[in-house]
């Protein structure tokens, strides 16, 4: 695994989530390039149509578990919106004992497939495992777009070192772009944050206001067509926290307040 720099400049310029940081750059006997999106395919390919009156919810867990051994890949740079570009994608971060965000994120995220497939949402995941790279975080944008999803959730976790941080926070594309990115991404941001409050979750008391951060550098927020919010779901460095996302129990509860935050902004 890559070290993961806890800098607390990254905490607000993270790429797409928190404090996470790209790989560091080859060697010139590093890594051949590699396509930075081995394991991108959405569940859209295979999935059949919505059916009439389905929403369809894209849910984009974090990074992925082969980036941090393909750092050329990665690190190439992306469109990121507002006339910038960023690293392809990053490692993530990690708790003090190893676990990493990468994998939690894909597994809140299957958790919150199902509970949305339960109750009749078509579900379309950014990556279906964590053995690949990327996807690149423009192109999970596309992803979301193309699937004219009616919410699309990114899945993080943080990685602040400043003492005492804890929390969840929502964050949201601001200044707007576009007008799904205006009075709909702020009603999903709203109602995530309502339900990781409903779901006993503290309130991020690092950063943002109230559990909801503006955010005018994460790719994925910026370059979406559809409303898109990214859940911050805690700090892997508090140790409280990092013990319940390492645990199966501790990320359905994620889960369940994702997906309840979800399930109201769509009425179901």
């Amino acid at each position: 695994m890559v070290p993961v720099l806890a800098l607390a400049a990254l905490l607000v310029a993270g790429c797409d989530g928190g404090s996470q940081t790209s790989a560091p750059p080859p060697s010139s006997s590093s890594f051949a390039p590699s396509p930075p999106s081995s394991s991108s395919a959405s569940s859209s390919a295979a999935a059949p149509p919505a059916a009439k009156n389905q929403p369809v919810v894209v849910l984009d867990p974090g990074h992925n578990g082969g980036n941090g051994a393909n750092a050329r890949a990665i690190n190439r740079q992306v469109p990121a919106g507002r006339g910038a570009t960023k690293p392809c994608n990053t490692t993530g971060t990690s708790s003090n004992a190893g676990y990493t965000e990468h994998a939690f994120t894909l597994d809140v995220a299957r958790k919150v497939n199902a509970a949305l497939s339960a109750r009749g949402v078509r579900v379309v995941m950014t990556r279906q495992d964590d053995e690949g790279i990327g996807p690149c975080v423009d192109e999970r944008a596309k992803i979301g777009n193309s699937a004219g999803a009616a919410a699309v959730v990114s899945i993080h976790a943080d990685g602040s070192n400043s003492s005492g941080a804890k929390g969840f926070h929502v964050a949201y594309s601001s200044p707007p772009l576009n007008d799904e990115q205006g009075a709909p991404s702020r009603k999903l941001t709203e109602a995530l944050r309502t339900g990781m409050l409903g779901a006993g979750f503290p309130t991020a008391n690092y950063i943002g206001h109230d559990g909801e951060a503006p955010r005018a550098d994460l790719a994925g927020l910026n370059l979406s067509t559809r409303p898109s919010a990214l859940v911050e779901c805690g700090n892997m460095r508090n140790s409280g926290e990092a013990a319940a996302m390492s645990t199966s129990d501790g990320r359905q509860k994620y889960a369940d307040a994702i997906a309840a935050g979800i399930l109201a902004f769509l009425g179901r």
